[in-house]
């Protein structure tokens, strides 16, 4: 992701002229963040055993197997990863994947007491903290819906953007190593680089006419809610289905909407949800652009045919599998043990095997989980209303390198 432009001015000092140059002449390395984190400093990990796991067993978990298939490609041919002093190199991941391309074409059905097996023979099971602290805050995503039109009509007047020509984004440690991991996403306009145009000021029309438009959409609400989720599909007037995902977005940071209505009095703590957002908006119809635009982060998409949607990692999400984390803790690509309840507030357990294949602006810290619901109405309300405490447990291949002590 991004880091707005305006927010490194201190930090930038004698490079600015550099990324300036950089940019004007062509040469910057423009790219998303690499999926795979190479250090992983601040967490403390434990090795346990798999029947220390909150109800280890009570899980069928082959589409878990199926799913970290996916990270495999990524894994083998990504960094090493380094967590709590253990070392994981490309090649340890190697009889892992292959053990789990052997499951995966398998024919017939596949005992649950196998599939654990596979876990159990490959992986080393490890409890996750970060200053003696196990527990943490786990929401929930899905893949939005919207109703669109290819054409702008009198129905669809609300834009998808691709990514606008006139974005950049610049990544300053190729200018310098003490800015590993920072980058800026600019606006070059006039032969001079500046901070991309806010989401109230996008509103307004602040993009160049030639930014690229994938769809129209009917809903505003419907519209901001894809961005915030980062993908989703629109059932175009034209009889078929568009399906978008994230590409980029304008540097600024997140900031939610739900939570301005609860400081300003408007909702009551608790109570913010989608639902009761657009129940809201629809009683202060005046006020909603104003709201939209107190988060001034803006998402581009890009056109998806396939297997959808794309996380962080690369890699289509598989729903109820996949797991949003911060990378700068948890790596992308492993599998995890989750061990939190369900939304609604009650007490019922929610313990599965997930794996890390998405990143999120909110989501931060080393305990943080955002759990992909999938598609659906099912998988919106249950997103909506999750904000559950819990912990997970991190599975590393057994040949990860223990540190001599």
């Amino acid at each position: 992701m991004g880091i707005a432009a305006a927010h490194l001015s201190t930090k930038l000092g004698r490079y600015a002229v550099i990324v300036l140059c950089a940019v004007l002449i062509g040469s910057c390395v423009i790219r998303w963040a690499d999926p795979i984190v190479e250090s992983v400093p601040s967490i403390q990990l434990r090795s346990i055993a798999f029947n220390d796991l909150p109800n280890w067993r009570g899980d069928g978990q082959l589409d878990a197997v199926l799913a970290f298939r996916k990270s495999c490609p990524i894994l083998l041919g990504g960094s090493e990863i380094k967590a709590s002093g253990l070392t994981v190199q490309p090649r340890e991941w190697s009889d892992a994947c292959a053990a789990a391309e052997v499951l995966a074409e398998r024919a017939g059905p596949l005992d649950q007491a196998a599939v654990r097996g596979f876990f159990e023979k490959w992986f080393q099971a490890y409890s996750v903290s970060a200053d003696g602290q196990t527990e943490g805050l786990f929401t929930g995503y899905f893949e939005a819906g919207l109703r669109g039109s290819r054409q702008r009509t009198e129905r669809f007047t609300i834009p998808l953007f691709g990514v606008p020509k006139d974005l950049v984004s610049v990544d300053l440690g190729q200018f310098d190593p003490g800015l590993d991991g920072k980058r800026i996403v600019a606006q070059v306009a006039d032969g001079k680089i500046r901070p991309y145009p806010r989401r109230g000021d996008i509103q307004d029309g602040a993009l160049r006419d030639d930014t690229p438009v994938l769809a129209w959409v009917d809903d505003p609400i419907d519209a901001f809610l894809l961005h915030v989720q980062g993908s989703g599909r629109v059932a175009l007037a034209e009889g078929d289905e568009l399906r978008v995902g994230y590409a980029g977005n304008n540097g600024h940071g997140y900031v939610s909407i739900g939570r301005t209505l609860i400081d300003r009095g408007e909702l009551p703590t608790g109570q913010a949800g989608w639902r009761e957002i657009r129940n809201w908006i629809e009683r202060n119809p005046t006020k909603a652009g104003a709201l939209l635009a107190e988060n001034p982060r803006f998402i581009f998409f890009r056109e998806i045919s396939g297997e959808g949607p794309i996380g962080a990692l690369g890699v289509p999400l598989t729903p109820r599998r996949s797991l949003a984390v911060d990378p700068a803790f948890i790596p992308l690509g492993v599998p995890l043990w989750l061990d939190t309840v369900w939304p609604g507030g009650g007490d019922r357990p929610l313990r599965r095997l997930m794996v890390a294949q998405d990143t999120g602006s909110a989501i931060k810290g080393p305990v943080r989980g955002d759990f992909f619901w999938g598609y659906g109405r099912d998988a919106l309300v249950e997103a909506g209303r999750m904000k559950s405490p819990g912990r997970y447990f991190l599975l590393l291949p057994r040949r990860a390198t223990v540190p001599v002590s």
